[in-house]
């Protein structure tokens, strides 16, 4: 809602639903328009980086886990 967010602030629309259309829409309330300096495009906003992250986030547990493996089949 506008009133919760501080004037001038940047706002991340991270959230996704469908309208009553069924068109995809970020879940930012509309009057925060009028109150931040600028919100993230939903959709088309941050999306692509919250997946390339999550992406690099499963190689390193996968690297981590294979690394541990490695070290108690060594170990013994």
């Amino acid at each position: 809602k506008p009133e919760d967010v501080k004037p001038g602030a940047a706002v991340l629309d991270v959230g996704v639903s469908r309208d009553a259309d069924g068109k995809i829409v970020g879940d930012v309330h509309p009057g925060v328009r009028e109150v931040a300096a600028w919100v993230a495009p939903n959709p088309g906003g941050v999306g692509p980086m919250t997946r390339a992250q999550l992406l690099v986030n499963v190689v390193e547990a996968a690297e981590r886990a294979a690394a541990e493996a490695a070290d108690a089949a060594a170990a013994g």
